[in-house]
């Protein structure tokens, strides 16, 4: 992951920021699943997180090789967004660049259907599942998130995104069609 483009959110008055960038993130997905694409890392340097501020902010990274970077900007994904963005050049990450992890984090919401769900497997009533999932619901979630459309599935999720502390070294792996992973990292600055 020598390399990377920033890509910033222009303000605009008819558009909550959250919402552009829902919108960037998911044609990035469709562009990642269109491609195959394991190796293409994503970062969010403006990322915010606590109850009230969780947002990913209006800044997405993304790092890869030159040659995959090009690739990617080639395939046109930004059409429709070019107005709502500023996209720079292929850069050479900095020397002196830190490594962070971007990774998908999933909770445990208590929906309806899941409380269903856990009172057949349980052998208990539906009420008492509500009951035990009214606790998890109650939970706050701290981390930034966006909606996003499965280009696979085709449903549309919350997906939230956890940054981790910065570290000295990189950790080499694949990235999944969301430009996360579970054990790779990419770099920080």
């Amino acid at each position: 992951m020598d390399y990377y483009i920033d890509i910033r959110l222009r303000p605009d008055p008819d558009f909550p920021e959250a919402m552009l960038m829902g919108a960037l993130y998911n044609k990035l997905h469709r562009a990642l699943f269109d491609l195959q694409a394991a190796d293409v890392g994503a970062s969010f340097p403006g990322h915010k997180h606590g109850v009230r501020a969780r947002t990913l902010g209006d800044h997405l990274r993304l790092h890869g090789t030159q040659t995959r970077l090009q690739q990617l900007m080639n395939a046109d994904w930004l059409t429709g967004m070019r107005d709502h963005t500023h996209v720079s050049e292929v850069i050479v990450v900095p020397k002196n660049a830190q490594h962070i992890n971007v990774v998908r984090k999933q909770f445990n919401t208590g929906s309806e259907s899941r409380a269903k769900r856990y009172a057949k497997r349980n052998g208990i009533s539906e009420e008492e599942a509500r009951k035990i999932y009214a606790k998890v619901a109650a939970r706050r979630i701290e981390l930034p998130f966006v909606q996003i459309n499965s280009r696979s599935t085709q449903q549309r999720f919350s997906l939230f995104i956890e940054h981790s502390k910065p570290q000295e070294s990189s950790v080499v792996g694949a990235f999944n069609h969301y430009g996360l992973s579970s054990n790779a990292t990419v770099p920080w600055f």
